[in-house]
């Protein structure tokens, strides 16, 4: 079973949680994690003025996935910081490019998952996991998120992210926080959860 893990970040959170997922991945026996990210569309001199430049040295040895290489894997991970309750636009651009890929129906039958971050506590997490499932279920995916078995989306004695649609992280608004130990688990956990799901698929 090969899952790919893939993601956009503008300053590592996204990252972060990307490698946990991977980590996940690779404790379902027999299972494969590449982890890959979509192109930036974004200029050096905007990217400089984000203050993202180097902060994205920290990923920068990561391949860029082609959309034509989504076939190949059991399961996809799609991770992406929160715009607006949405994904970001390197992501949506990427996910426009699979037309192809839809037409074929190469996609079918496949597990999807979605992982995220954003600014805020109350940022659209949720809102961005759910309406990223929509393409995914447009290209007749199959979804599957982080249960209630991870008992780390139901703690309150600190401010966590993670929600029954996906891990995710709270970034801070000038992206100070980086993802705690507890989201880090729910990262590990929907990887290894995910890719269980994928490897009994694909044994038929």
């Amino acid at each position: 079973m090969k899952a790919l893990v893939l993601f956009y970040s503008t300053y590592g959170h996204v990252y972060r949680m990307a490698e946990s997922i991977a980590e996940g991945i690779r404790e379902v026996p027999g299972a494969e994690a590449v982890v890959r990210r979509v192109p930036e569309t974004l200029t050096g001199e905007i990217l400089a003025q984000m203050g993202a430049v180097e902060a994205q040295k920290q990923f920068a040895h990561i391949p860029v996935c082609a959309v034509s290489e989504l076939p190949a894997y059991d399961a996809i991970f799609f991770g992406t910081p929160t715009r607006f309750g949405n994904m970001c636009g390197q992501m949506r651009q990427f996910l426009d490019a699979t037309g192809g890929l839809w037409f074929s129906g190469a996609l079918i039958g496949k597990v999807g998952s979605v992982f995220t971050s954003s600014a805020t506590q109350h940022g659209g997490q949720e809102s961005t996991i759910l309406t990223f499932q929509v393409t995914l279920l447009h290209h007749g995916m199959v979804l599957a998120g982080l249960p209630y078995s991870f008992e780390g989306q139901m703690r309150v004695d600190e401010i966590t992210g993670g929600s029954p649609y996906g891990a995710s992280t709270i970034a801070g608004t000038r992206g100070e926080r980086m993802p705690s130990d507890n989201e880090l688990a729910a990262a590990r956990f929907q990887g290894k959860h995910v890719a269980g799901i994928a490897s009994k698929l694909s044994r038929g």
